[in-house]
């Protein structure tokens, strides 16, 4: 009897015990910005032991003690987020949590989401970004070290992606595609490019294979965002090239992104050859604000301005070449002077509405407003002289006797204005195991070109033109595009996943109606470590401004669109190894081109055969490794393998190597601690590519008889954050204002490397042609400070 009254007195205590602790029972859906669903979020309550885990449609379920609480939203590879509680009253609460993808988190190194099965794409790991030692500056620079893209030159943005040029690459921000100067002719006259890492979300680049939503281009997309910042905080850089100072401000419905940046190139472009009065300047501006106007209704705008201005006055020029054997000098005297500039301003305006969970519709309207300007006039004066060994004196020194005497003028007066306004309208539907894609967008292109421009070489009383005669025209020319896409993203097994989709296009330029079809399989065994891919598809671009403008200004309006059928197998595997997580991508790709527009490079200027046709194929594989060799530090490796070739039809030429046929390209960033001081970080950027194939200048064929030598880099990087947590003593002036004071030492081709970007090629008095290299920049010291400050309370 007493048994069962102590058991009755126990059973009364917890009953009121459960009374005076009301349950709270939490229900909702967790997303991502898609709004599909995500699996295996760990739902946590901040002082309890209990968790729950979101199913297959992202449904949780979990119960509070507390009618006061907050909620703990985790999955690798997103942000977490906390979600602060306070209810009246016990019963039920509906609480639905949207999820943003990480750069913090270590994607590169994790295979998890269903997202991340269904893409052929490469998570960017932006949190590292400004501690890369790059001279340019660029967020392009760390492209230059991932699987499939190559590069020959530090100054530019532009890069080539398995055998592609640069106009074969799609650019978004914020799902708005981004278009790049035309006029360019060098990467000294390259400024700031449109991304700016500062105000970096996260970023997503695909170097072939590529879904049915991102446009029609032939080669590879950089997909970046300007997303919800974690919190509000201001960002300044200041070192020796240039500055940038960024703002991020935090609100409960809305939020603002400013930046500002200026570069200047002069302390770089003075250690090449050609000597002179160098004035590069770069600025540029950019906002973007969001607000949400219902819980369904969102406004997102975005303003730009970017305006880059070189000018150059040079002097002279001296360049040694040739052979161990026979060494020839250069010497050159130049009159005139260059002014080039450049100028864009555009925005745009997004529109997204969320009627229901499972559906987000997008509305995004754009416009771009180009203005290019060249004003060339430099003459020079040229000597060639052998240089021959003095038996008394181990220095080589020149002979008496010249080889070559001559002189080259060089005029251009080019203006180009282009606008580019687009409207698209896209979605993306959730039913149960299927996820439908969709879009419709128009875009008008126009452009105004006119050029003047024209180059002499009178070498040894020889004259000729070179590039052709007199260029004189005045174009005009205004392009529609009209363009749809659907696309399925299908679950046949718990490890399968299927992606479907189709694009069609149509352009008043060759008045094509084409279609590309598009088909990705994924396979992730059990064990969340390994994923296999299979892709293939169609991938068409329409004709553009530049790849229908010949040598001589000529446009041929009845060019083709170029079109590339293309497959791909590769291979994502996790796994522990050197007392770390590491990750192993390999892929194995194949493209059959039946309709390709041939072309030049001429430094990174791309001149197009506007009046040929080829065809050529492209195949390699891809091979990297990454992970966290040192704790909080990324560091990657990375080797690719690659033939490209073509083959101009009525050319009797056969098969020749494409200008970006290269055939090796290695890289390898890595970072470490110095042992005895962990707060003291070093950076290494190690890039190799091997030899690219050119040809002497001519008008009216290709050939790739003649080559660039291999490209061999070494940029190195020493950084101290005076406010890091491993410091022994942190300053109190300093920590009182900032979150973080990181000086950056940075020495730019370490081993001062001369490496080759392009060929002058002038004649001696005997009528023999030289190819006189172009060198890149030599060593180079940096010094940089980032500043974050710390928010106001």
């Amino acid at each position: 009897m007493r048994k069962r009254l102590l058991l009755l007195f126990v059973l009364l205590l917890t009953l009121t015990g459960l009374k005076a602790q009301p349950l709270v029972k939490v229900t909702g859906r967790v997303t991502n910005e898609l709004q599909q669903p995500l699996a295996e979020v760990t739902v946590r309550i901040l002082g309890q032991d209990q968790s729950a885990l979101s199913d297959d449609k992202g449904n949780y379920t979990i119960y509070a003690t507390n009618t006061s609480f907050i909620l703990k939203y985790a999955l690798l590879g997103y942000k977490q987020v906390l979600v602060s509680i306070s209810h009246d009253k016990a019963g039920r609460l509906i609480q639905n949590v949207t999820l943003t993808e990480s750069s913090n988190e270590l994607e590169q190194v994790t295979i998890t989401s269903r997202q991340n099965q269904l893409s052929n794409s490469t998570t960017i790991n932006i949190s590292g970004i400004g501690a890369m030692p790059s001279p340019s500056g660029n967020f392009e620079a760390i492209l230059k070290t991932l699987p499939g893209v190559s590069t020959n030159n530090e100054l530019s943005a532009q890069y080539s992606v398995r055998g592609g040029n640069f106009d074969e690459n799609l650019v978004y921000v914020n799902d708005i595609e981004i278009s790049r100067p035309i006029l360019i002719r060098n990467g000294q006259q390259e400024g700031l490019s449109f991304i700016n890492s500062d105000l970096l979300s996260n970023a997503k680049f695909s170097a072939g294979g590529f879904e049915s939503r991102y446009g029609d281009k032939l080669s590879s997309v950089l997909d970046v965002k300007y997303g919800r910042p974690d919190s509000s905080q201001t960002v300044l850089t200041a070192g020796l090239n240039g500055a940038s100072l960024s703002t991020k401000m935090l609100r409960q419905n809305s939020f603002l992104l400013a930046g500002l940046r200026y570069k200047n190139n002069t302390g770089v472009l003075s250690s090449q050859e050609n000597k002179g009065s160098y004035r590069p300047n770069f600025t540029d501006a950019q906002l973007i604000y969001q607000q949400q106007l219902s819980p369904k209704l969102s406004l997102n705008f975005m303003g730009s301005f970017n305006n880059g201005s070189f000018k150059l006055i040079p002097q002279s020029r001296q360049t040694e070449f040739g052979t161990l054997s026979r060494t020839i000098r250069l010497d050159v005297d130049y009159e005139g002077k260059e002014v080039d500039d450049y100028r864009t301003l555009g925005g745009a305006i997004t529109t997204l509405y969320a009627p229901r969970p499972n559906l987000v519709i997008k509305w995004i309207n754009s416009y771009f407003n180009s203005r290019e300007r060249e004003n060339i006039d430099i003459q020079g004066a040229y000597f060639l002289s052998e240089m021959s060994p003095d038996p008394g004196d181990p220095e080589p020194r020149p002979s008496e006797r010249l080889t070559g005497v001559g002189g080259y003028f060089t005029f251009a007066n080019n203006k180009l204005r282009s606008q580019h306004l687009s409207s698209e309208l896209k979605g993306d539907q959730t039913f149960n195991d299927h996820t439908f894609s969709w879009g419709l967008r128009f875009e008008h292109k126009n452009y105004r070109d006119d050029l003047s421009e024209y180059s002499v070489i009178d070498s040894a009383g020889i004259r000729r033109f070179y590039g052709g005669p007199v260029i004189e025209a005045e174009n005009k020319l205004g392009i529609q595009y009209y363009s749809a896409y659907l696309q399925d993203s299908y679950r046949l097994s718990a490890y399968t996943d299927l992606q479907l989709g189709i694009r069609g296009n149509y352009n008043s330029l060759s008045d094509q109606l084409l279609f590309s079809p598009r088909l990705l399989l994924a396979y992730r065994p059990s064990g969340n470590h390994k994923i296999f891919r299979w892709s293939a598809g169609v991938y068409q671009q329409a004709p553009d401004y530049r790849s229908i403008r010949d040598f001589q200004g000529i446009l041929n309006l009845n060019q083709k669109a170029q079109r590339s059928y293309n497959t791909s197998a590769g291979m994502d595997y996790a796994f522990d190894g050197l007392g770390t997580r590491l990750k192993f991508s390999t892929e194995a790709y194949f493209k059959y081109q039946d309709r390709l527009i041939p072309y030049m490079m001429d430094n990174v200027r791309i001149r197009y055969l506007a009046g040929e046709q080829a065809k050529g194929y492209t195949y390699g594989a891809d091979f990297s490794i990454g992970g966290e060799f040192v704790k909080d530090l990324v560091s990657h490796f990375r080797l690719s393998l690659m033939k490209a070739v073509q083959n101009i039809a009525g050319d009797q030429e056969g098969y020749l190597k494409r200008p970006t046929d290269q055939r090796l390209n290695f890289s390898a960033y890595f970072q470490d601690r110095l042992l005895n001081s962990p707060t003291y970080k070093v950076h290494l950027n190690v890039l190799y590519g091997s030899a690219l194939p050119v040809g002497a200048p001519s008008s009216d064929r290709y050939t790739d008889d003649f080559h660039i030598p291999a490209y061999k880099r070494i940029d190195i990087g020493f950084s101290k954050d005076f406010l890091d947590d491993a410091s022994p003593g942190k300053s109190r002036l300093l920590d009182k204002y900032f979150s973080s004071f990181a000086l950056y030492a940075e020495v730019f081709n370490l081993l001062n490397i001369d490496n080759t970007v392009s060929y002058l090629w002038l004649k001696d008095l005997n009528n023999v042609q030289y190819a006189i290299p172009n060198y890149l920049s030599g060593r180079r010291f940096n010094l940089k400070l980032i500043i974050k400050f710390k928010n106001s309370k």
